[in-house]
């Protein structure tokens, strides 16, 4: 696995998922509120609202709910006020790991992200410390049933794609935020099956960890997402098939 998706593919690999449906739905309506109130609620000219109703209709999540998140982001029901918020640090051997938050209160979030990095083998890092070797990018995995590397290749690069990168179970395709949209649509007019679409913080390198060192990155990263205000999980993390197959 290339280090460009790798704590996705970690996360599917172990088959992670969160405990409570509420807390899934809950994150979701979030997103979907500050998308709503920073861009409209017409999913068709908001790209951000559209990937975020998407996520949460993958997620099963009832559409009641999904239109009265958007309601609540455009104003026309009352709700709370989130801000976004992010975070950096480092794990055990140096992992930077980047924290993207929607909260209601930065008094209650910074101090429990803090006490997480500290009680979980990491430590806190100054704005840019961390993220300076990340960017951020268009990410499309592709599954590779039914299709070839090639084929995926021709409709990816064509619709204005930077990169296709061969994963064990997806082509994974790398865009331009700005282009994400247009290479997604393209994609799927192709015939393809989209496992996952997102915007996300692809890191520049990775750094490999193994043994005790894993095993702790794992627990860090997977207890800062179970948060309530955690929207997203960044890292550089790498670990090997074999090594996560022991953990």
């Amino acid at each position: 696995m290339s280090g460009h998706s790798k704590w996705h593919n970690i996360r599917l690999r172990k088959g992670k998922q969160d405990a409570e449906r509420g807390k899934i739905f809950t994150k979701l309506a979030r997103e979907i509120i500050v998308a709503a109130r920073t861009g409209g609620g017409n999913p068709d000219s908001n790209i951000r609202l559209r990937l975020a109703v998407q996520k949460a209709r993958e997620n099963s999540m009832p559409a009641d709910n999904i239109k009265r998140a958007i309601q609540r982001g455009t104003g026309e029901l009352e709700g709370q006020s989130f801000e976004e918020v992010t975070y950096e640090g480092y794990g055990p051997g140096g992992v930077g790991i980047i924290v993207s938050c929607l909260t209601d209160n930065k008094n209650r979030t910074y101090p429990e992200i803090r006490n997480i990095f500290s009680k979980t083998g990491g430590r806190m890092a100054e704005t840019g410390a961390v993220s300076w070797s990340f960017d951020q990018r268009g990410l499309i995995s592709v599954s590779r049933e039914g299709t070839t590397e090639d084929a995926v290749m021709e409709a990816a690069i064509e619709a204005g794609a930077e990169d296709v990168r061969t994963e064990e179970e997806s082509f994974d395709v790398i865009t331009n935020p700005g282009d994400f949209e247009q290479v997604r649509q393209a994609l799927e007019t192709a015939g393809l099956k989209i496992l996952n679409a997102e915007v996300t913080m692809l890191p520049q390198s990775t750094l490999t960890l193994t043994g005790h060192e894993a095993e702790v990155a794992i627990r860090l990263i997977e207890t800062l997402e179970d948060n309530d205000d955690v929207q997203n999980v960044y890292t550089n993390v790498d670990i090997s098939d074999e090594e996560l197959a022991g953990l």
